[in-house]
């Protein structure tokens, strides 16, 4: 059972009130007691308290609020992935909450992409008492700690922190000669695989991608309709006499 609620969710519903006020309240959503996965990025929530009895969620984004306490978050047994960059969460302390979570894998506080942060992440040593705290934590911030993949997260960390060393000397910029690649330019190519399971999951991934279109092109439709409604309804009504 999927859930999606977001500013964008209510954007055809009430542009208005959406622009104004956001969603701030979640109301009843604490009785979804089934409920797996949730997004509520990009709004004003500040209160947690609904989520306490989802017992079932997995996977929570909470993107882009005004969270600064995540103890409601201490009963979500289940929850697997969660997503709280772009918060105002201060500091490690408001983490403890969420340490008896043994399933918890995945935990993002930070995110470069949307330029997302927390106060918190601005202490040099955040990201080792984070995973101190959470010893079960294969991926923070969207980097892989342990398992398949996470040796190549390293190997670009220590790259990009040798060449920033190596850029200045002497507080000048070092100029380097023209360099080749490293590898060849088809090397980063996708190859298919001839695995029938892969390929039907290209299927579906463009046939989802295909629906998403169609869906986009509807609704700029109708919010051009909607548009161009209301300003023939502003407009004063001309009589010829």
């Amino acid at each position: 059972m999927i859930l999606f609620i977001s500013a964008k969710f209510y954007y055809c519903v009430s542009f208005f009130i959406v622009c104004l006020i956001g969603i701030h309240d979640l109301g009843c959503i604490g009785e979804c007691i089934n409920l797996e996965r949730l997004d509520l990025s990009g709004n004003n929530i500040s209160n947690l308290a609904p989520l306490a009895s989802l017992r079932l969620l997995s996977v929570l984004n909470l993107s882009a609020n005004r969270i600064s306490n995540l103890d409601p978050l201490r009963s979500c047994d289940s929850l697997q992935n969660l997503n709280i960059a772009g918060n105002v969460i201060s500091s490690t302390e408001n983490l403890h909450c969420l340490a008896s979570l043994r399933k918890l894998e995945n935990i993002r506080l930070k995110d470069n992409t949307y330029n997302y942060t927390n106060p918190v992440c601005r202490n040099a040593l955040y990201r080792t008492v984070v995973l101190e705290m959470f010893p079960n934590i294969k991926v923070l911030d969207g980097e892989r700690i342990v398992g398949r993949g996470s040796d190549l997260y390293q190997l670009c960390k220590d790259i990009d922190d040798t060449i920033k060393a190596g850029l200045y000397k002497n507080g000048q910029l070092i100029e380097h000669p023209d360099c080749k690649p490293w590898v060849e330019d088809s090397y980063w190519e996708i190859k298919r695989s001839n695995n029938a399971i892969i390929e039907e999951a290209y299927k579906q991934f463009n046939d989802v991608l295909h629906e998403c279109r169609l869906l986009n092109n509807r609704a700029t439709h109708v919010i051009s309709q909607t548009e161009r409604s209301m300003s023939l309804k502003k407009q004063p009504k001309q009589f010829a006499i």
